[in-house]
């Protein structure tokens, strides 16, 4: 398996992991509107922005978007906020998702930033307790502002 940055052509596929956590979405029924273009795109020019896919052939396995952010904070170190975490639900319960989130943070890691951080819906009680499993801590409550 091999974790790296999607390519356009893998674009309906990473749509449909985000489709639907719970049952695999054929990528071919996935409608790439000219906004998911554009938002592809953006993440693919912008050096502080990977969608990587974790893959074994053709497949695509799992995704996560890594967002790299300057700050102050933490001696001038860059943190990345992983977002987008998904793994095809007829391939979980493996260890898939542990390397892919294994693999994430060693390439924060050897970019140099101090932490790596993420949120998760408060609903995902099972996603909660997969990430403590990988030494993340709840340390602070999350706001949003849908706008």
């Amino acid at each position: 398996m091999i974790l790296r940055p999607a390519t356009r052509a893998e674009l309906p596929a990473v749509l449909a992991l985000l489709a639907d956590e719970d049952r695999v979405v054929d990528p071919g029924s996935v409608r790439v509107t000219e906004a998911y273009e554009r938002a592809f795109a953006d993440i693919q020019g912008d050096p502080r922005n990977e969608m990587l896919v974790l893959v074994d052939g053709d497949l695509v396995l799992g995704c996560l978007q890594a967002t790299y952010i300057p700050g102050l904070g933490k001696g001038g170190a860059e943190r990345a906020l992983i977002e987008a975490v998904r793994i095809r639900p007829d391939r979980r319960g493996g260890g898939l998702g542990r390397e892919l989130m294994e693999r994430a943070v060693a390439r924060a890691e050897e970019r140099g930033c101090a932490l790596v951080q993420l949120t998760s819906d408060k609903r995902r009680t099972d996603a909660h307790r997969f990430y403590a499993s990988l030494g993340f801590a709840r340390s602070h409550d999350g706001f949003k502002l849908a706008l």
